[in-house]
């Protein structure tokens, strides 16, 4: 009987004290007896309250949202099938390869993987992790073949040396941490803004522009930089107030601009913008 194509990450670690966690019926239990309880939605909660640093962490359901509206819309697909390709290439035929999405938000970027690796016969586990407990939730009600779970990217609730790919899109790396999960010889992909990244709509909502900070030009320690691939660029247009009041409500400038700058931006009916990111990869060194 093949192996189906996509099924959840297995090699989950408690977060409390690292064990190994098995599924024990609807909950996850270490050998010292931690449990954690599987929600019915399929998701579960890896992120101890000592480690929070707020009542509900990370996006607010208004945020998570507006991301799935606008992401579902397609805009951002090169993005999504540039980040498939990478992940996809170079993996073993007929060997089941464990990846990673740290941040992963309502989880587009990982059903948009799922349904590629489905297309060309790779078999992946797949584990989604966000510090949002409704980011997890809306991820984890699109879909049952990928492990969902809350935790964060400071204390990552897997095993040691399981992992062969881990993305970071547009997130918050934590390269010790990736570099502890991840086998020799795996890929960290790592998804950042670029400097013209929504720059149309940064000049309307803020009064001036900062200077870009250079580039890091050396890999994390644990890491090998790989060749960068060619900047993804394209132009977006946005043809409603709708769609633009998404896109600035799942991006940090929501926050970041001045209540007249928010204005400015909400009082917009159509905006061409353009879409600039870095994909740059990273090879786990072998050892420790």
């Amino acid at each position: 009987m093949p192996k189906p194509p996509i099924t959840p990450f297995p090699a989950l670690a408690c977060p409390l004290d690292g064990g190994a966690l098995q599924r024990h019926g609807t909950s996850w239990r270490c050998a010292a007896g931690h449990s954690f309880d599987i929600a019915s939605q399929g998701y579960t909660h890896l992120l101890p309250v000592q480690n929070k640093r707020s009542r509900d962490p990370g996006d607010s359901k208004e945020m998570i949202a507006a991301r799935r509206r606008f992401l579902e819309a397609g805009v951002y697909q090169p993005i999504a099938d540039a980040v498939a390709e990478a992940t996809l290439a170079g993996l073993a035929p007929g060997a089941t390869a464990s990846c990673l999405d740290a941040g992963c938000g309502e989880g587009y970027y990982l059903r948009q993987l799922a349904a590629a690796a489905t297309r060309r016969g790779h078999a992946l586990a797949l584990l989604g992790l966000d510090i949002s407990k409704w980011a997890v939730l809306a991820a984890a009600k699109q879909d049952r073949h990928t492990q969902w779970v809350v935790g964060s990217n400071a204390n990552l609730p897997v095993l040691p040396g399981t992992l062969d790919r881990v993305l970071c899109m547009f997130g918050f790396p934590v390269y010790p941490e990736f570099a502890r999960v991840l086998k020799p010889g795996g890929l960290l992909l790592k998804v950042d803004a670029g400097p013209d990244h929504l720059r149309e709509l940064r000049e309307i909502i803020y009064p001036s522009l900062k200077p870009e900070r250079p580039a890091a030009p050396t890999a994390p320690a644990g890491f090998t930089a790989l060749p960068p691939g060619e900047p993804m660029r394209h132009t977006l247009s946005l043809s409603s107030p709708a769609q633009i009041a998404d896109l600035l409500v799942m991006t940090p400038h929501l926050y970041r601009a001045s209540a007249e700058g928010r204005a400015r931006a909400a009082a917009l009916e159509s905006l061409s913008l353009t879409v600039d990111v870095r994909l740059t990869r990273f090879e786990r060194k072998p050892g420790r």
